[in-house]
């Protein structure tokens, strides 16, 4: 593939061969980043799993320090008695059955949904839409509760929910590129501290295969995996 001049002028920014800190990465990621939006700050791990392995599934939710630096949409469907809790804790949409049928027509303009256990029956035939957007709610990324406010309040500070895809990869993004490199090298450190406490007693062999950094349409950025502590 043909490298365009402005690739070409980022990859002379840093040594695509090095693998460097955390902190290192984001400053690059900084200079290298050219778009006229505030890019994503995005980190790829390849684990050492093998998915198909229900032993061997990573799944989990990381609460980021310092936020994700963007507004998130949340929509939680709730029975009428926990309406005003979910309003109060910034929920963007609340109600029930009203936004399960405009979902059922296509509706998704949502970052993530928070629903009551009670409730969960009536999200099955909703499968098909929200499975694909990975918006449909789920126990273990905290987003089937009954303590509704926390987790609006939650997600809404920052907290990412995360799985590994076929392939044995998290793709996550943990911050903006308008972040000083401290605070991006912190969230993304999060993310990984996570990961590691979440490794499968069945995953043999060796688990943070390879690290990368990047942001939206930028080159990717590879971390030293020994220089990460805690793991």
């Amino acid at each position: 593939m043909k490298l365009t001049k402005k690739r070409k002028e980022a990859m002379a920014l840093y040594d695509n061969t090095k693998s460097y800190s955390l902190v290192e990465a984001a400053e690059i990621i900084k200079k290298i980043s050219n778009t006229k939006f505030d890019s994503s700050f995005d980190v790829d791990v390849r684990l050492g799993v093998d998915p198909r392995q229900a032993n061997q599934m990573v799944r989990g939710v990381a609460s980021l320090p310092h936020g994700l630096g963007k507004t998130v949409r949340v929509l939680a469907l709730v029975t009428p008695d926990k309406e005003q809790e979910a309003k109060d804790a910034g929920a963007d949409h609340v109600g029930l059955d009203d936004y399960i049928e405009k979902i059922a027509g296509g509706w998704t303009d949502i970052d993530i949904i928070v629903a009551m256990p009670a409730v969960m029956a009536k999200l099955g035939r909703l499968g098909k839409v929200l499975g694909p957007r990975n918006l449909m709610p789920n126990p273990k990324s905290g987003t089937v509760t009954l303590e509704v406010g926390k987790a609006v309040t939650e997600v809404k500070a920052g907290k990412i929910d995360f799985k590994v895809d076929k392939t044995g990869i998290i793709h996550a993004s943990v911050g903006k590129v308008s972040f000083d490199s401290q605070k991006l090298s912190e969230n993304a450190l999060e993310l990984i501290q996570v990961l590691h406490r979440l490794k499968p007693s069945a995953a043999k062999g060796t688990y943070f295969k390879s690290i990368f950094v990047s942001s939206t349409m930028s080159p990717s950025v590879s971390i030293d995996v020994k220089s990460i502590p805690g793991i």
